[in-house]
Parts: C-alpha cells; sequence; structure tokens
C-alpha cells in the first residue's frame, strides 16, 4: 500500500498545528527525498531505529512501514508534548515507541537492551553537533547514524584534509566513524522553507584503525591547533601550551610535521603523533 503523499499528510495531521522556530521545526514534504531518508536509514535488515526529533510524522510513515516489513522497531524521542500527542494519534496500535525527552538524554544501551541499531533524522539546525557528539560516544550500540542537516555542516562532517571545510569537527566524526555525504535537499522542499540548503549524511560507526590513544587525546591536541587555524602549528600550539616555541618545533620535528603546515593540513595520523611525543615529553 503506497504512503499518503506527504503534502496531504501533513494538511490533515497538521491542521491548526505550527511548526514551532524555537525548536527548528521544518517539515521534509518531498516524497521522493522522504523515500530516499527512509531507504538510507533503514535498509530491510531488522534491527531497532530510533528517529530523532519525528516531529508530525512525515518520516515517521515511512519508517515505520519498514520497520513493521522486517520485524524491527521504531523508536521516535520528541521533545514537543503537542506533536507526540498527534504522533500517539495517528500511530497507536503500531510498533511505535513513542519518548517524549530531549534526545541528548538518550542512553541506546538502555533503550534497546544492548542490541546494536540505527539512529535517523532531521536535525534542528542550533543542536546538531551535540546531537551527533552524544550518539557517536555510543558507536557500540550503533549500527548507523544517518541525519539531515544544513548543507553546510554535512560538508564538513564529511570533509577530508586540506580543504577549507576541514575543520575540529571533520576530525572528530572521522575518529569515530566513516562519513558518507548521500544527497542534498533544497529549501523548497520543506514547509516551512528554511533559509538554507540541507544534505543527508550517514554516519558508519566503528573504531578508528591504528589509534594508539585515547579519542580525547587527540581531540585535545586537534583543538588546540585548531582554535588559531590561520596560524600554522607551530603557533597555534605555542599558544596553548606554556612552553617555549623551541619545545613545541621539536614536538612537531619529531612528528615528521612540518612547523609552517596548518591545522586543516593534518590528519588524525598527524594529531596522533604529536600527542604521542607530547606524552613521551612527559607533558599532557
Amino acid at each position: 500500500m503506497e504512503a499518503e503523499p506527504a503534502l496531504a499528510y501533513l494538511r490533515r495531521v497538521g491542521r491548526g498545528d505550527r511548526a514551532k522556530k524555537a525548536l527548528g521545526q521544518n517539515y521534509l514534504i518531498d516524497d521522493a527525498l522522504l523515500e530516499q531518508m527512509a531507504a538510507a536509514a533503514a535498509p530491510t535488515a531488522a534491527g531497532p531505529v530510533l528517529e530523532i526529533g519525528p516531529g508530525l510524522g512525515l518520516l515517521t510513515r515511512l519508517l515505520l512501514r519498514r520497520q513493521e516489513a522486517s520485524g524491527g522497531r521504531l523508536w521516535a524521542a520528541e521533545i514537543d508534548e503537542g506533536k507526540v500527542a498527534v504522533l500517539e494519534r495517528e500511530f497507536a496500535g503500531r510498533p511505535l515507541s513513542l519518548l517524549c525527552l530531549d534526545a541528548r538524554t538518550v542512553l541506546l544501551r538502555d533503550l534497546w537492551g544492548g542490541e546494536k541499531g540505527a539512529v535517523c533524522g532531521n536535525l534542528p539546525y542550533y543542536i546538531a553537533n551535540p546531537l551527533l557528539r552524544h550518539f557517536l560516544r555510543q558507536r557500540d550500540s550503533l549500527t548507523r547514524l544517518t541525519v539531515m542537516v544544513q548543507k553546510e555542516v554535512g560538508e564538513r562532517l564529511t570533509a577530508p584534509p586540506g580543504g577549507r571545510p576541514y575543520g575540529l569537527l571533520s576530525l572528530a566524526v572521522r575518529l569515530y566513524a566513516e562519513p558518507e555525504f548521500l544527497f542534498t535537499v533544497p529549501a523548497a522542499a520543506f514547509r516551512p522553507a528554511p533559509r538554507v540548503t540541507s544534505a543527508a549524511v550517514r554516519l558508519h560507526p566503528r573504531p578508528y584503525p591504528g589509534l594508539l590513544l585515547p579519542e580525547e587525546d587527540v581531540l585535545a591536541v586537534a583543538r588546540a591547533a585548531f582554535a588559531q587555524r590561520r596560524k600554522t602549528a607551530l603557533n597555534s600550539l605555542s599558544a596553548v601550551w606554556p612552553r617555549d616555541k623551541d619545545t613545541v618545533r621539536h614536538w612537531l620535528r619529531t612528528a615528521a610535521i612540518p612547523p609552517e603546515a596548518r591545522a586543516e593540513q593534518l590528519t588524525i595520523e598527524d594529531f596522533q603523533n604529536i600527542a604521542l611525543t607530547i606524552r613521551r615529553d612527559g607533558d599532557s
């Protein structure tokens, strides 16, 4: 049975219920893009799925249909009590567990009883980064994380070293997952239309290969280097660590990194080598 067209569904269930700007609510109404998002987030293999911020359930309908077909179950975390009431009414009797809370409080291990599953959603722009960090820290419970974000954020999430979009966010994501840019979504595909283009991104959680230190040790060096990204790595690191430049220059040379290199040119391995050198010198 074909799903009800998105715009017709929105008019039916959303009558008198306006999207709340304060919560970053914009409803994706393009049927083809909704199907693409559902297919990327919930393939046919059974397994639990958590949707973040379902709103009025435009994507939820398609995810639920896929979960029912595969024998899986769907959870949805929605902070807006009014939207939760709509979802309870619309999907009564179906395998959907509604959580009226801030998604940043969800612990997947507790939710799924130790089983691995997928997380997806159209993330409000103002809270996308904290949400991504929250769930990537739980990668042991994740098979994939599929999100719709502002296009600029999507480009940063998936950027390799060397380009302008590459930054601390790019590096942090790659420490925990393999990023994949899926497709762009024009503003006209939403109601109300945002002022920016969006993008769908999928993250495949995994331990970073060859990592010799805790992720936070590598991130500490990267934060220092990216704090003043227009400066060289030598100057950026010297501004953070209370040591003279000759010491920092020694760290970089030991790690086989030119002192004139800039943060956006450095890989995870480079930052790890710097961190290892600092640890050997007894300055953490």
